[in-house]
Formats: structure tokens, sequence, C-alpha cells
């Protein structure tokens, strides 16, 4: 690709593969979110969003086929179907760049190329993995907030810090309930919540039916990528249920494990540490809702170094552990333990958060993850020569294009080095897994991860 065009000091460099070396490196150099995605290559064009369907199953057979109705052609069945649902992935480009002048950097020209390289690789990786973060959080945070102001008295509209998972509800499309949808194999569609929509919110300690939610104009959410907003109900909500603080739980929401049963993020104490009850409890939920293990047949736990200490501090954990040795996994700050199901992965872009209340304690948020929570979609025309420009280098990393450009200006003396990836990243939800098909399930639309809320 035009490599004759570039400056004689840099071409045996890139002819020998130094820099791609150097860009993988960096790529690879840790697991972290990005790690649990199922990729796949879509075709699709930049901005475009791609729809794709996941296959649910039939429900159990209640009954028995009475001798009676085994008859004719149709043996006294009626064909039924399996549900389907959809989720979508939106086609976005993320890109950055650096220049390099071949004769102010002429003394040590070799390795501030590869160092460009590198830098370049780290960044990208860095990238990716927190596009993954964001996504694979988003809907586990949902339907679970606090309220912010205390009501003056019983009225129907409720600030609260976070409405993420109540603005929306997989529509029933006319049946009595999801398990009777999901057994007609009708596809679940999800509309905005309504009159016509409604959503079952716990509110304190008592039930209510949610009809809207609309964000703030300015966004003040504590959580992190939160929307405070407003939430409208059906029915007067108490002030003793309406008191700052209180939980406000949608009955579809996803599962948050926290320490000492506490009910909110900001209701954490600072001695609600990590402890092996809450991993244990974590796992637990996984394996009511059936969900796949990750590599290894455990599940991933992503957790930042803070995290992991306060782990390795409970008692619980170091009597499991005592007498067995220190394995080479150990060693390395990367635990796989078949007794806890889980295997635990320091990462340091963990969301960690300021406590909204007590001065100095930050609230961490650990993630135990199966298989299927994350779809990573990567463009798979990156080096096609429609896109590829034709007088550049151009390599192919895990999904990511690196591109050396020659040297365009008017002395050529300046090349650019740049790094490109076009994709998206999605978090399907499973309403099609009910007690229906799995009689341990949740009622959580999202199923295959649970977050862990604690101190420190």
């Amino acid at each position: 690709m035009g490599i004759q065009n570039f400056p004689a000091a840099l071409q045996p460099i890139i002819q020998q593969g130094y820099l791609e070396a150097s860009f993988e490196e960096a790529l690879v150099s840790k697991l972290a979110y990005r790690s649990i995605a199922d990729r796949v290559s879509i075709p699709n064009r930049v901005g475009e969003t791609v729809t794709k369907t996941r296959a649910g199953l039939k429900p159990t057979v209640k009954a028995s086929l009475a001798p009676s109705a085994n008859t004719n052609l149709d043996n006294g069945l009626a064909s039924s179907t399996f549900a389907v649902e959809q989720y979508t992935l939106t086609m976005a480009m993320f890109a950055d760049t650096i220049d390099l002048n071949m004769v102010t950097e002429r003394v040590g020209i070799a390795s501030q190329f590869v160092q460009n390289a590198y830098v370049n690789g780290e960044q990208a990786r860095r990238t990716l993995d927190e596009q993954a973060r964001n996504a694979l959080f988003a809907p586990y945070f949902g339907g679970n907030t606090r309220v912010l102001t205390t009501l003056s008295s019983a009225g129907t509209t409720l600030k609260v810090d976070d409405i993420r998972g109540f603005q929306a509800v997989p529509s029933l499309n006319g049946f009595s309930s999801a398990t009777a949808a999901i057994a007609a194999g009708v596809q679940p569609t999800w509309q905005p919540v309504s009159a016509t929509n409604p959503l079952n919110v716990s509110v304190g300690a008592n039930p209510y039916v949610l009809v809207s939610a609309v964000a703030d104009a300015s966004n003040g959410s504590s959580a992190p990528s939160g929307i405070s907003g407003t939430l409208t109900f059906a029915s007067a909500v108490t002030v003793a249920d309406g008191t700052a603080g209180n939980a406000v739980v949608a009955a579809n929401a996803s599962t948050i494990v926290r320490p000492n049963g506490r009910s909110t993020p900001a209701a954490l104490q600072a001695t609600d540490t990590l402890t092996m009850a809450a991993v244990l409890n974590a796992v637990a939920v996984l394996r009511s809702n059936n969900v796949p293990t990750a590599e290894g047949g455990v599940y991933n736990c992503y957790l930042d170094p803070v995290s992991s200490r306060q782990l390795f501090s409970d008692n619980d954990f170091r009597q499991l552990f005592q007498g067995v040795g220190l394995q080479a996994p150990f060693l390395q700050g990367e635990l796989v333990s078949p007794f806890l199901g889980a295997r635990f992965i320091p990462t340091t872009q963990a969301y960690v958060q300021a406590h909204p209340t007590l001065a100095g304690i930050n609230i961490r948020r650990p993630i135990v993850v199966g298989q299927g929570a994350l779809i990573e979609g990567d463009f798979d025309g990156l080096a096609e020569a429609d896109v590829a420009p034709r007088d550049s280098v151009i390599s192919i990393v895990d999904g990511v294009a690196m591109v050396t450009r020659e040297p365009l200006d008017r002395l050529q003396q300046i090349i650019a080095q740049s790094w490109y990836w076009i994709g998206g990243f999605c978090a399907p939800s499973d309403v099609t897994a009910s007690t229906s098909t799995i009689s341990t399930a949740t009622n959580a639309t999202y199923k295959r991860a649970v977050l862990i809320e604690h101190a420190g």
C-alpha cells in the first residue's frame, strides 16, 4: 500500500512488522469488560442500526394429552411456537491520530515511531473497553433508584435519582400476562411506559403503578451515566414511601447485590465491604436464571483492585483457601475458583463513585457476568480496497485499524499515525426467559449479569 512513499528510515520498521507488534501488545495486554462480549461481524455502514434476533423457548407442557383427544390427523394437538427477542446494534466510529515530524524527531525517529504506535494502541484498547463497560452496565443499573426529594404531601409525582429501567416496558400485545404472550409465541416489543403500558414499581414499602417517566432538563443523577427525572404514578404515593433515600424498584429490575441488605447505594455504610457471600449470592442469581458460564465453566467477576483486596480480606474467603496454597493464578492477580463459580479479573476501568453522603467513602461496583451478556458488532470492511486509503499502510489488530499515512505536506516531513474502529456494543435482554420455561428464573428483564455495590 504505497510503502515506497514513506521515508527510507521507516520502511524497514514497517516491513519487519515492529509497528504492528507494538500495537497488538497494547490491545491485548489485559483482559477487561470487552473480553466477555460475543463478537459478530457487521457489513452495514457507519451510523446504521442493526437488528439481531435471539430465540426463546417454548413453555413447559403442564397437562398430559387426554386419550379421548388423541384423534384425527392432529392427534388433538395445536401447533405452538417459541418466542423471539430482538436487540439492536448501532454502528459508530471511534478514532484518533498523532503526527510525527521526521525532521524534528530525527535523532530518535525509530523509537518515537514505535512509541506513537504503542500509545495509539493503548488508547484504542481503553476506549473500546470503556464502550463495552458502558453498554454492559447501563441496563444492569436499570429499575433501581432512590427518592431524591421528600414529598410534602401524598402525590403522584416523585423525583428520583435515575430513571433508567423505568422509561420503557415490554408490551404484552393484548395478552393478560408476559407468560401468556410468550406461550403464544408473541414477540415482546418495547413501548414507552404509559397508562396503557404501565409498570409495577415498589416505592419504599408499598407497590404502585408507574404511568410516566420524564428526564430532567438538567441531569443531576449521582449514578454513573444516570438520568435523573420524575416518575408519575396512577395513584398517590404516601409521604412515608416518598421520603428521600427510599428505594424505588421496578418489578422487572436488574438484580443488584449489596452487603447487609442495603436497599440503595446511598444507604451503604463504611463497613459494607465486599464479601464472599455477596459473590455467592450473585452467582446463585445467575444459576437460577440458567445463564451460561464464561470460559472455563465459571462466571467472570470484574472488579477493581480495592474490591479485590477487600475480598481477599474477608474471613469466609480466607478460610475457604486456607491450606490450599498459592496457585499461579493467585500470584498473577487473577483467581479462578470453582468453589465460588467465578473467575476474578482485576480491572482499572471499573466504576468508582463518591458516596453521596459519607465523606471519603467510595461506592465500588464489581459485576459478575455470564456468556451472552454483551454483544460486540465489528464492521467487517475495515481493510477493503474502497475503504482503506491507497497510499497508507493499514494493519487490522483485534478489530481495530491502525493507519500510517505517508507525508503529504509540502516539505514531506510529517507522517500521521492513526487508529479507528467501527462497531457497536449492546446488552441484549432476556424477556423470553420466564418461569414458564425456567422455574427458578427471576423477573428481571436483563438476567445475564449481576451488579454488586459496596463501600470502599
